[in-house]
């Protein structure tokens, strides 16, 4: 399995601070932000990873990150021209993933606790797709899941109404049929290519499965969010907990 971490977009919503460096970049805890998600997929064993990111940072990403010999990993880039949605992003791995599994996070998503379990899951899946859910109070910032008692059954994106507050948070799995699946999905209203899309493809095959997150999780996308990712990973010192 490789892994893919998805660190474009503008920052807008964090300017001015995004004005002095790419959002990925900034500091969470006592390191930035970026070598949170290269340490995740370290712990759970994925160490041939490729950082995609906007034309603008990726001088100052590779700059920060090296080779990830500091990481104990092999890290690959690819520039990210245009800004066209999750699943646009992910589109530039094709030919990085190489027919393998991925492991894909955001960027700017931060977990108290170690990925390793859900991608332990994912292997014993053997194929599909496995997405991570997490309860919060502002579902209509992400994609929703509305669920039964086993199972996804739709995925919403940033829905007015949502069905359900378990938002489906930064972290993705997919098997290497992914890679067709975005081929066939159309720009939603927006003018993006959804992962959301790509996820009930997922669920329509009957392949989706999910997680729960445990412990403490936030996007940084926000400064509120920021400073709650912050406060996650200071309060650990920037170490991953290990799930007991």
């Amino acid at each position: 399995m490789k892994g893919i971490i998805l660190a474009g977009g503008h920052g807008t919503r964090l300017f001015p601070l995004t004005k002095a460096t790419n959002k990925h970049l900034l500091p969470v805890g006592r390191e930035p932000m970026l070598f949170h998600p290269i340490r995740q997929l370290c712990d759970a064993g994925i160490t041939d990873i490729l950082v995609i990111t906007s034309t603008d940072h990726m001088g100052d990403v590779v700059r920060c990150l090296g080779s990830g010999a500091d990481f104990g990993c092999s890290l690959s880039y690819r520039v990210q021209e245009t800004a066209g949605g999750i699943a646009h992003a992910l589109a530039l791995g094709a030919n990085f993933a190489g027919g393998d599994a991925v492991c894909v996070l955001l960027g700017d998503n931060v977990f108290e606790y170690s990925i390793a379990p859900y991608v332990e899951h994912f292997r014993a899946q053997g194929r599909g797709a496995r997405v991570l859910l997490k309860e919060v109070g502002d579902p209509e910032r992400y994609g929703v899941a509305a669920l039964d008692e086993h199972q996804v059954i739709e995925i919403e994106e940033k829905p007015t109404n949502p069905k359900s507050h378990f938002a489906v948070v930064g972290l993705y799995l997919y098997d290497a049929r992914v890679f067709d699946i975005i081929g066939a999905v159309e720009p939603s209203a927006r003018g993006e290519y959804e992962i959301t899309s790509v996820n009930n493809a997922y669920i329509a095959s009957g392949e989706l499965q999910y997680d729960v997150c445990r412990g403490a999780w936030t996007d940084a996308g926000t400064f509120d969010s920021l400073a709650e990712a912050n406060a996650i990973l200071a309060k650990n010192l920037n170490r991953i907990l290990p799930h007991d």
